[in-house]
C-alpha cells in the first residue's frame, strides 16, 4: 500500500473556484484566505454562507470549503459538523465531501463512521485517496478493533494493508489473529500470482555469538552449534554435489530477542522454504510465531520440548517430543513384558522432569507399578540403584525395570560402574545418548542390563553412516560429532519432503506414509504430527544397536 502524508486536497479549492456561481465580495475574500492557509480567518467567514435557504447552491460549496478550513485548523469536530449536512444529497461534489468528511472522522477518532463513509464513495480516484488515508490513520491502532471489524471493512485495500501491518508488529499472534493474517496474506498473495521458483531455499537462524562470544572466530570447534552448523552445511553440499537445486542462508541470532526480531523482516527469511533453527526457547517462541504468520516450516534441530508445536500448523521438532518418547518407552515395556514394577530416575533438566512426571500417569494408566521415583544427581545415582536391591550380593530386587532419564555423563558413570561390577540381570532403560559415552563398553557387561530410548537415534552401522564418516573426514579432517550428523541427517529430511517433484507443502509431504527410513538415523514417522514419534527402544547384540522386537 502506497503511503503518503494526509494532507488537505488542495486541487479542490481551485477547482470549485472556478464553478460558476456568483459569489459575493465575503465569499472570495474567504477563498483567499483558505488558499493562504489562514485557516481561522476563512472559517467564519464561509460560516455565515452555509444556510441553504439563503444562498442556494452556494451553501454546499461554502460548508465544503469551511470543512476545509476547520481540518486545516485541526478542528475535527467543526468540519463533520459542516459535512453531514452536504453528504447526503445530490449535487456535483457529494463524493469530494465524503472524501474530505472520513478524513474528518478519522481525525476525530471516529473510525467506523470514517470507514462506513469511505462505502458510499463512488469515484475510483477518490477511494484511491480513501484508502490510503484509511492506511495513514489506522496502521497503529489496536489489533482488537481491526480484527473486529474486519468483515465489515475487508474489501478497503488501506484497511487490510493497515491490518497486516498492526500484526506483523507483534511477535505473538492469537489462533484468530492468525487466521486474519493468513485471509490477506491470502490474498496479496492472489493480487500478485506469485509462482514459486524450484530451488530449496533454506534459512538456517542460530546462535553463533553472544553478549559474552561477540567474534564468530572465536567459535570453539567442539561448540553444539557450530558442530550442528558443519552438518548441516555438509548435508547441502551433499545435495548440490547429486544436483539438487539448493540455496541455504544462515544467519547469526546472537542470544537477542530484538536482534531478532529485526532479522525476521529480511526478505530472504520471508520467502524461504523451511526455517531451521534457533535453538533457546525465547528465540525459537519468536520465529515460531514469525513461521505460523508467514506459513513457512520452522524445525527446531534438537529439542523435545515442543508440545505446543502440536497445535500449530507450521512449527516442528525435529527429534521426538517428551509426550513421544513416553509413549515409546510405555509401548516398549508393554511388549518385553519384563514385568509391572517399574523405578524412574531423572536428572534435574526440564526435559528428564517432564518425561518423569508423564511417564508416572501413563505407566499407571498401563497397569505398572512404579516402585520408586526419585530425581537422581552424580552423588545419589549409586544409592537410587542399590536401594531397589541392584547391588552386589545376595539379595532380592524389589524392580522388574529401572528408567534413568538423563543425558547427564556424571550421572550415568556411576551408573554404568554399578552394573558392570555386579552379576544381576536388571532392564536399565536410559536414553540413547548414553550410547556416546567414552567410559561406557557395553560389551563388557556380563548382561545386556541397557536398553536405550530412540532420539533420533544414529544408525552407527550402516553403509551410508560409513561413507558420512569418511567424507566429512575428508572435508573437515575430523570425524563428526552427534550434532553434526544430526545436522546432516536434518538436511537429508528436509530434501526428501520438500523438492520440485514431490512440491514444497512439507504437512502434505509427511502424511504420505507413517514411516520413513532415514540415511544415518534410523527412521521418522511424522505422519499427522510435529514432531518425530518413532521411538524405538534399542538393544546392543555382538556390539550391534539393534531395536527390540
Amino acid at each position: 500500500m502506497k503511503k503518503f502524508l494526509l494532507v488537505i486536497p488542495v486541487f479542490f479549492i481551485l477547482s470549485l473556484a472556478n464553478a460558476q456561481i456568483p459569489t459575493p465580495d465575503a465569499y472570495r475574500k474567504a477563498q483567499s484566505e483558505l488558499a493562504a492557509k489562514n485557516y481561522w480567518e476563512a472559517i467564519p467567514l464561509f460560516r455565515q454562507f452555509t444556510d441553504p435557504k439563503e444562498y442556494g447552491n452556494l451553501a454546499n460549496y461554502a460548508a465544503f470549503h469551511l470543512g476545509e478550513a476547520a481540518l486545516g485548523a485541526n478542528q475535527p469536530g467543526q468540519a463533520i459538523a459542516a459535512l453531514e449536512p452536504i453528504v447526503v444529497g445530490n449535487w456535483a461534489k457529494t463524493d469530494e465531501a465524503k472524501y474530505l468528511l472520513a478524513v474528518s472522522y478519522f481525525k476525530n477518532q471516529q473510525n467506523v463512521e470514517a470507514l462506513r463513509t469511505i462505502q458510499k464513495i463512488k469515484n475510483d480516484e477518490l477511494m484511491s485517496m480513501a484508502e490510503n488515508a484509511t492506511y495513514d490513520n489506522l496502521k497503529e491502532v489496536s489489533v482488537s478493533f481491526m480484527i473486529a471489524n474486519l468483515s465489515e471493512f475487508k474489501e478497503n485495500k488501506g484497511y487490510g494493508e493497515a491490518l497486516k501491518r498492526v500484526l506483523e508488529s507483534q511477535s505473538i499472534l492469537s489462533a484468530t489473529e492468525r487466521a486474519a493474517y493468513y485471509e490477506l496474506q491470502g490474498k496479496a498473495n492472489e493480487s500478485k500470482n506469485i509462482v514459486k521458483d524450484l530451488v530449496l531455499d533454506i534459512v538456517v537462524i542460530l546462535p553463533f555469538t553472544n553478549s559474552s562470544r561477540t567474534s564468530l572466530t572465536s567459535i570453539p570447534k567442539n561448540d553444539f552449534v557450530f558442530e550442528l552448523y558443519q552438518g548441516l552445511e555438509y548435508g547441502v553440499e551433499q545435495l548440490k554435489r547429486n544436483g539438487i537445486k539448493v540455496n541455504m542462508l544462515t544467519f547469526d541470532s546472537r542470544r537477542d530477542v530484538a536482534h531478532l526480531q529485526n532479522l525476521l523482516s529480511d526478505p530472504a527469511i520471508a520467502s524461504a522454504d523451511v526455517i531451521i533453527g534457533p535453538i533457546y526457547p525465547e528465540e525459537s517462541d519468536l520465529v515460531s510465531s514469525f513461521a505460523e504468520t508467514a506459513r513457512i516450516p520452522f524445525v527446531h534441530p534438537l529439542s523435545n520440548l515442543g508440545e505446543r508445536f502440536e497445535e500449530l500448523d507450521f512449527s516442528y521438532l525435529f527429534r521426538p517430543s517428551v509426550s513421544s518418547i513416553v509413549d515409546g518407552i510405555v509401548e516398549g515395556l508393554r511388549k518385553q513384558n519384563w514385568g509391572k514394577r517399574v523405578a524412574i530416575g531423572y536428572s534435574s533438566s526440564s526435559r528428564d522432569e517432564m518425561l518423569a512426571n508423564m511417564l508416572q500417569g501413563k505407566l499407571d494408566a498401563a497397569g505398572f507399578q512404579l516402585v520408586k521415583f526419585e530425581q537422581i544427581n552424580p552423588r545419589n545415582t549409586s544409592d537410587f540403584l542399590q536401594g531397589l536391591g541392584i547391588r552386589r550380593g545376595e539379595g532380592s530386587m524389589s524392580v522388574d525395570q529401572v528408567i534413568m532419564l538423563t543425558d547427564d555423563p556424571s550421572i550415568a558413570q556411576p551408573a554404568f560402574s554399578l552394573m558392570e561390577s555386579i552379576t544381576a540381570s536388571i532392564p536399565t532403560l536410559v536414553m540413547d545418548s548414553w550410547l556416546g559415552f567414552n567410559f561406557a563398553n557395553y560389551e563388557m557387561l556380563e548382561f545386556p542390563n541397557f536398553y536405550f530410548v530412540g532420539n533420533n537415534t544414529l544408525n552407527f552401522y550402516g553403509e551410508p553412516m560409513r561413507q558420512f564418516r569418511n567424507r566429512f573426514y575428508d572435508k573437515y579432517l575430523s570425524l563428526p560429532s552427534i550434532n553434526a550428523t544430526i545436522g546432516a541427517e536434518l538436511i537429508n529430511w528436509v530434501s526428501s519432503n520438500l523438492s520440485d517433484t514431490k512440491g514444497f507443502d512439507l504437512r502434505k509431504n509427511l502424511d504420505q506414509k507413517a514411516f520413513q527410513a532415514g540415511k544415518l538415523t534410523w527412521g521418522f514417522n511424522f505422519q499427522g504430527t510435529h514432531n518425530n514419534q518413532y521411538v524405538p527402544l534399542f538393544t546392543l547384540e555382538a556390539g550391534e544397536l539393534k531395536p527390540l522386537d
